[in-house]
């Protein structure tokens, strides 16, 4: 297959609009900094005021960061998810992966009692034991989701088996909710609003090589991702050993979504959304061009995102699942208003 032409005009555009944002995440938030004190701070100078070196270097760099690599690997694992299961309206709440991270936290939350203030006593941060939950719930669900694959073939049954998995975590979810107190349930809606702040500059290592070795191996799996377009039948008679890309895909898809949705709540949309708007821009469904078009934009729509929850002039800061669905919901309307008049439907 001949390697597609890059509009180098878009990905320029993009790199330049991903530093400016990630500046703006810096500058702008309840308190607003100079861009130039910003800079100072960053390449080590001191800030007009001690408060701006903390406010940048201990809350809003970790929170860009965090949104810069969340955006990403949520956006290539619902590609990969498109591209496997063929269907367009894949995403990283589709194989129940998101809604095992909520039952693990709700347990915490719900049934244990605990908020991510408590458990100070015995030595456990209250919000460590939110994230270790979450991640545990994810990584539950992801491996009875690798066994099941082993055991059906097809991809549309085991896509059926996710988003039942996913129905009987929400059951137990809707069960934990009835027995809890108010507190609890406004704690655990809280969580479930999506938040890029919650991530501390310690935390940042574990969280940026986590979702690193999940992109790695999507980036590695990008000449099966391209064979799969063609069909499973062609791509087995290409060479492609298709139990092992699948299990790849649902190793590097399910880590990405377990390790964002257990530091960042979870994130609605951009894993559905961005992949569609990364086809539209580029004109191309070649993964050689489109999966690392696909990341950069995911990073650059998580940074825009982060920075609109900051309601202009209030200072007050909106949950992030308040802003995703005004991005993702007119591109996924769109996408189904246009498949259904190109099949004919109405």
């Amino acid at each position: 297959m001949r390697r597609p032409a890059v509009n180098t005009t878009i990905v320029a555009v993009c790199a330049v609009l991903i530093a400016v944002l990630f500046l703006a995440n810096l500058a702008y938030g309840s308190i607003h900094i100079p861009i130039d004190a910003v800079t100072r701070i960053l390449l080590g100078g001191d800030g007009e005021r001690t408060s701006w070196t903390n406010i940048v270097l201990v809350t809003r760099l970790p929170q860009a960061i965090t949104a810069l690599f969340a955006g990403a690997a949520l956006a290539v694992s619902g590609l990969m998810l498109q591209t496997m299961f063929q269907n367009p309206l894949a995403g990283p709440s589709l194989l129940g992966i998101s809604a095992g991270a909520n039952l693990g936290v709700a347990i915490v939350m719900l049934f244990l009692g605990g908020t991510m203030g408590q458990y100070g006593s015995l030595g456990i941060g209250g919000h460590l034991l939110v994230v270790v939950s979450a991640f545990v719930g994810a990584s539950a669900i992801l491996g009875l989701v690798l066994v099941l694959s082993n055991y059906i073939k097809s991809n549309l049954v085991l896509l059926i088996a996710g988003i039942m998995i996913g129905y009987i975590a929400s059951s137990a979810i809707s069960i934990l909710n009835f027995y809890a107190s108010h507190e609890n349930v406004h704690a655990f809606v809280m969580w479930g609003m999506g938040d890029f702040s919650s991530i501390s500059l310690k935390q940042i290592p574990f969280f940026v090589t986590a979702v690193s070795v999940g992109l790695l191996i999507a980036l590695l799996l990008i000449k099966s991702l391209n064979a799969l377009l063609l069909g499973q039948r062609y791509a087995e008679n290409l060479g492609v050993a298709l139990q092992k890309t699948r299990l790849l895909i649902l190793l590097s898809a399910g880590l990405l979504i377990a390790v964002t949705t257990a530091f960042c709540g979870p994130v609605a949309f951009l894993g559905l959304a961005v992949p569609h708007i990364a086809r539209m821009l580029l004109g191309s469904v070649d993964h050689r061009s489109l999966l690392p078009f696909t990341l950069i934009l995911g990073a650059l729509l998580a940074l825009l995102c982060n920075l609109l929850t900051t309601l202009p002039g209030s200072g007050s800061i909106l949950p992030l699942n308040a802003i995703t669905p005004m991005l993702g919901g007119p591109v996924m309307l769109y996408v189904i208003l246009n498949r259904s008049k190109s099949q004919g439907l109405n």
